[in-house]
């Protein structure tokens, strides 16, 4: 169950990080509704890489 919730955290992180990013000076004119799409694939893609690696670590981490 705390792998859900870390990978919600890190989403939710991803979207805050790059919220400060403006990506419709990427797109083309009136492309606004790409750039939002683009902007929200993209925070699921980092908090999963994220989400994911905090996850190994803290598995890879554990003493045996």
């Amino acid at each position: 169950m705390y792998k859900a919730g870390i990978y919600i955290i890190t989403v939710l992180l991803s979207v805050y990080a790059l919220s400060g990013i403006n990506f419709n000076n990427f797109f083309k004119k009136e492309h606004d509704l790409e750039a939002k799409v683009f902007v929200i694939i993209l925070a699921f893609v980092l908090g999963y890489l994220l989400g994911s690696f905090i996850i190994d670590f803290l598995s890879y981490s554990k003493v045996y």
